[in-house]
């Protein structure tokens, strides 16, 4: 399945490479790309341009994209029945915090990210997405990647 690359201001982690896992972008050349959607997030912009998923459709007719709930909502919205949301949610915020830092998260940088409206936003579903999005618990990996393979097998 092909993965839309999305853009940010955010400065790229180690690992990260600009057009793999991101379109790395300034403030002022964020804003020359055209967005389906687009939100602030704890001090940095985030956004899925339409060239981007373009690009993805031309590769295959069944893409993922990873959204906050604006943009999941954004989706849903713009794109009715095309969008398949899938909410994933963790019970201890003591776990999410740890997979954070695992992934190489600065910690002065997330400490300001888990106190962001964004993020306290991000830990339910919206209203606007309740009964249209598929949630899971993501507690475990391995039983997460068999549920939404699952999902996904069913749009197949």
């Amino acid at each position: 399945m092909t993965q839309v690359i999305t853009h940010t201001t955010r400065q790229p982690r180690i690992h990260e490479e600009n057009g793999v896992d991101y379109y790395f972008e300034t403030e002022a050349s964020f804003g020359n790309n055209h967005y389906l959607e687009s939100v602030s997030y704890a001090g940095n912009r985030y956004g899925s341009s339409f060239e981007g998923l373009e690009q993805a459709w031309q590769k295959s007719d069944l893409i993922t994209i990873v959204l906050d709930t604006a943009g999941a909502i954004t989706y849903q919205r713009e794109l009715g029945d095309k969008a398949v949301i899938i909410f994933l949610k963790v019970d201890d915020s003591g776990t999410l915090l740890q997979r954070m830092k695992a992934r190489g998260d600065d910690t002065s940088i997330l400490a300001n990210r888990i106190k962001s409206d964004e993020y306290l936003r991000d830990l339910s579903l919206p209203d606007e997405l309740k009964g249209k999005a598929h949630v899971i618990n993501n507690n475990n990996w391995e039983r997460t990647k068999h549920l939404v393979d699952e999902i996904v097998e069913e749009y197949r």
